[in-house]
Parts: C-alpha cells; structure tokens; sequence
C-alpha cells in the first residue's frame, strides 16, 4: 500500500485538505498528515484522523517511542509528500532550507520522493516575484506543482490563487505514485 504524507498549511483552503485527504483514503492510500499551527486555525486534527484512521502530527517535540525520530521516520516511509494546500510561508520555509516545525523538517528529510507543491494564496501574493521566485528555485531542486486556479478569492478579489481542484490534485498525486 503506497504512504502518502499530507502537509496542510494555514490558508483558507485547510478545509479542502479534509477532501484530499479522503479522497486518498479511498483511492487505498495510507494517508498520514501533519497539519501546521496555522492550519489548526481552520481545520482540527480530529477531523484528519476520522478520515484517514491515522494520527495526525501536529507538533515537532512531541514524545514519540525512543526508537523513533518521527521527522525521519515519516520522511523514509512516505512515497509520496503532497502539501496541499501550501501557502507562500511553507513554499518559502523550503525555499530557503528552513526547518523550524514538523512539516518544515520532515521535508528536508524527504530523499528521492516526489515532493507535490499545490499553492493556494492571494493571486497579489502568489504573483509576487519573491513567491515566483521561491517556486522556481524549487522546481529546480525537482520539486513538483500544481498550479492554482483562478476564482473569487476568499478576500473577495478574483484571479489565480485558489487551491487546485481537489480530484486533479489527487489524480496527479496518483500518477506520481504510479511511477515510484
């Protein structure tokens, strides 16, 4: 059964994360996700973990068995990391080499796995040449998008920026899957 680790990122578009991960699910994935503080702000852990019937990781320093360092190990057993939806703090966080969190961290653990980044902001901020910047420094790294649409945004404004379609997110982490 193929692992896929789920990063939902702070964005409007957290609820949508819900959807993807049950869609996932269903599909027969084993769907492991780690929701950023941010994210908790819209979505709970409780939800994640009734759909995916798996714990949700939330927290870099929460006690694990001493045999396992979870970052790493989350990283080694993924096949694939999707981070959907991702906001310009996360696309910058790894831009940048940071880790200061859970997802952060197991990120820069992930070695010879396809990485899906599927933005979801503002089209001011994901037109913003610092954003557009950070995305292509990743894609030359090997890391993967899909592009957001254009749609009434939740700040009322219209244009690119919101979350992909959910089916074509999970269709495309299916065919990233498919070829592992």
């Amino acid at each position: 059964m193929n692992r896929v680790l789920l990063g939902i990122t702070g964005s409007i578009a957290a609820y949508k994360g819900a959807e993807i991960a049950n869609l996932l699910a269903k599909r027969g994935y084993d769907v492991q996700v780690i929701l950023t503080a941010a994210a908790r702000q819209f979505i709970t852990p409780l939800t994640l973990q009734t759909l995916t019937k798996n714990k949700v990781y939330t927290d870099m320093f929460e006690e694990f068995p001493y045999e396992d360092v979870r970052h790493i190990s989350l990283a080694k057993n993924a096949d694939l990391v999707l981070i959907a939806p991702a906001s310009a703090n996360i696309i910058g966080k790894i831009a940048s080499g940071i880790a200061d969190d859970m997802l952060s961290t197991v990120i820069m653990a992930v070695r010879d796995k396809p990485v899906l980044i599927c933005p979801a902001m503002n089209t001011a901020m994901y037109e913003n040449p610092i954003v557009r910047d950070n995305m292509a420094r990743l894609a030359g790294y090997g890391y993967l998008f899909v592009e957001p649409r254009e749609a009434r945004l939740a700040c009322g404004d219209l244009g690119k920026g919101a979350l992909a379609d959910t089916r074509l997110i999970v269709d495309r982490a299916a065919e990233l899957l498919a070829e592992t």
